[in-house]
């Protein structure tokens, strides 16, 4: 349609203008330039015109062809939404068929009173019981002493690695001394008596027991000629070793351990086994309680668990702990090494406080200690100090006595 405008125009312009240039006048001639440049601009204005036309004729098309993508989209969504209801109708369905079930299973209420009775029967059973046990902890022996302080520093040896521990058999007429290197190894050294471990010669030890494992840590004790260690590669295994032919005589998983480091200054021992006058223990720490202390006294004969208790002294910053008559003393120092200083504590026994007891500080040694163990027949501590194989002669106290202080 605008070229035939077009051919209009043309045409009656170049009669326009044969006509005025018949006439040669120089008028006529400025009104055909004129009309040259009104034809011109008209004609932009009509292409102008024609672009725009085929621009909205496009986007018409792009619309309709998007609102089809969206009814076709709106379809499958009004499918999925009728399958949904009717699938929530059947699951409706099946929750009132179930509900009608139970309200016919139901018990009465006596019913339901009888069974509370019974279980609050059972609580009371179970309570009793664990009374009982702990009871029987606090009667086995009359023991009623309680650290005062530490006295006396005396290094005796250095040997083996950075890390270890050594310690004395606390039963009743034994003498010998044993000493484990390192934080894993399978390798345990047996020395008659403490002179013989101190003896500064080039001959053996006494006895080499090799281990048909590896030990983790440096928590182990030797009671009654038993080893009790914690075993590699296992988070809470506690094994049970005769000395005599190193063959495991029992072992346990400790419930609840292996999950921290017992003390956060020593991050290779998860599982750290002690002995005081009540007998054997085992020392961890659990995420559960805040990553605090727990303490669980162990059969020494069967490994069984007899009485756990859960401490208010945290992990962090701790190096060691050892008992001394059912209470827990923890040891704390910093990661670069100072005074060591014991800063809580906790009593089965209830009978002494961490808030009412004052710190207790070790004698001045400005290193750190990766074992800690407790002899409770010669009132000692044996320790691993940065390598050196250390004594501390400890004070003891009637509770009632150091509670007065």
């Amino acid at each position: 349609m605008s070229g035939r405008v077009l051919l209009v125009l043309l045409l009656s312009l170049y009669l326009t203008v044969g006509s005025v240039q018949s006439q040669g006048s120089s008028q006529d001639a400025f009104i055909i330039q004129y009309l040259e440049r009104r034809l011109a601009q008209m004609e932009e204005r009509l292409n102008h015109c024609e672009q725009n036309t085929v621009g909205v004729t496009q986007k018409t098309y792009d619309l309709s062809s998007e609102i089809r993508g969206y009814l076709s989209t709106l379809s499958v969504v009004r499918s999925e939404v009728k399958s949904l209801v009717d699938s929530v109708s059947v699951r409706v369905d099946r929750v009132e068929r179930e509900l009608e079930y139970l309200e016919n299973k139901i018990p009465t209420q006596s019913d339901i009173e009888m069974e509370e009775a019974l279980l609050e029967q059972q609580i009371k059973a179970a309570e009793q019981d664990l009374q009982k046990k702990k009871a029987k902890i606090k009667v086995e022996k009359d023991c009623s002493t309680a650290l005062s302080q530490i006295k006396s520093l005396k290094i005796v040896k250095r040997t083996g690695d950075t890390s270890g521990s050594w310690f004395k058999d606390p039963s009743e007429g034994s003498a010998k001394v044993y000493l484990l290197s390192g934080i894993r190894n399978n390798t345990l050294l047996e020395y008659v008596s403490l002179q013989s471990f101190t003896e500064r010669t080039t001959a053996p030890p006494a006895k080499v027991v090799q281990l048909p494992f590896h030990w983790q840590g440096t928590g182990h004790v030797v009671y009654n000629g038993f080893l009790y260690c914690h075993k590699a590669d296992t988070p809470n295994q506690i094994l049970k070793v005769d000395l005599l032919n190193g063959t495991v005589v029992d072992s346990t998983l400790l419930p609840g351990a292996g999950r921290l480091p017992v003390y956060s200054l020593n991050s290779n021992t998860y599982l750290d086994m002690a002995v005081d006058e009540l007998g054997l223990w085992v020392i961890h720490a659990d995420p559960e309680y805040g990553g605090n202390l727990v303490i669980t006294k162990l059969d020494k004969g069967t490994l069984a668990v007899e009485y756990t208790w859960d401490t208010q002294c945290r992990s962090r910053d701790a190096e060691g702990a050892f008992l001394i008559c059912g209470t827990l003393y923890v040891v704390y120092n910093t990661r670069y090494g100072g005074r060591s200083t014991i800063q809580c504590l906790y009593d089965i026994h209830d009978t002494i406080h961490s808030d009412e007891s004052p710190v207790i500080f070790f004698p001045k040694r400005y290193t750190s200690h990766s074992s800690i163990h407790y002899h409770p027949g010669d009132k000692q501590l044996y320790a691993w100090d940065d390598g050196y194989q250390t004594i501390y002669k400890v004070e003891t106290r009637r509770h009632d006595q150091v509670t007065a202080e």
